[in-house]
């Protein structure tokens, strides 16, 4: 049972962004530290990708593990509540997700996905391998 009334639940929801997340904005800014720079949310680009790399043709997703159902995180886990609405919900953002990498591989982009969890945990070793694969894909 969900410990907010239902509509205390629908004020909260609204309130989620969807992008310039805070995992997001903390990959952003460790990468341009590191002297990278990207463009954000290209609207041209399928999926509206939350990083860029034009220079590498290069997309990043930054994927929040509830959202886009991370079945290897405590996080990616479907609601008790609801459960037929949240199956639901999440499969068709799965198949989004999928349909958006494929047109970009499609267009010749090279595409990683970032989870949230692993940010929060493995902030250095992502800009590491980035870092490693931008290098790998320069046009």
């Amino acid at each position: 049972m969900d410990i907010w009334s239902q509509k205390k639940r629908s004020e909260v929801m609204k309130k989620i962004k969807g992008k310039d997340t805070k995992p997001e904005k903390i990959l952003r800014s460790a990468l341009f530290r590191k002297g990278f720079r990207f463009r954000i949310h290209r609207k041209d680009l399928p999926g509206k990708p939350d990083i860029v790399f034009p220079k590498y043709k290069t997309a990043v997703f930054v994927n929040g593990c509830f959202w886009h159902y991370h079945e290897d995180c405590r996080e990616g886990r479907i609601p008790s509540t609801n459960t037929e609405f949240w199956k639901n919900k999440l499969s068709k953002n799965i198949e989004r997700d999928k349909r958006n990498i494929n047109s970009l591989e499609e267009l010749g982009w090279n595409v990683i996905v970032v989870w949230e969890c692993d940010i929060e945990k493995n902030l250095n070793q992502i800009i590491s391998q980035l870092s490693t694969n931008l290098n790998n894909h320069q046009s």
